[in-house]
């Protein structure tokens, strides 16, 4: 497989997993396929050289990631 190929498909997966998330219910279920979407468009932006995409879906990762923390610091916090 082409590497142009290759980085297509795994546009395809990032795209596919920010649909499912935006899906979810749970917002930890929603925090966690976003921020395995977003990491992969990091990927794909990077590989592509559309640094803009990188950069959003880098800084959407650091979001999912503060959130996810607050999360489950807070459920912590109850126990």
């Amino acid at each position: 497989m082409e590497a142009a190929t290759l980085w297509e498909w795994v546009g395809y997966l990032a795209s596919i997993l920010v649909a499912i998330s935006l899906m979810m219910s749970n917002i930890k279920a929603l925090r966690w396929w976003n921020m395995a979407g977003a990491a992969l468009f990091v990927a794909y932006g990077t590989a592509i050289s559309a640094i803009p995409v990188a950069l959003v879906n880098g800084f959407i990762v650091l979001i999912n990631i503060y959130y996810l923390y607050k999360i489950y610091s807070y459920e912590q916090a109850e126990a």
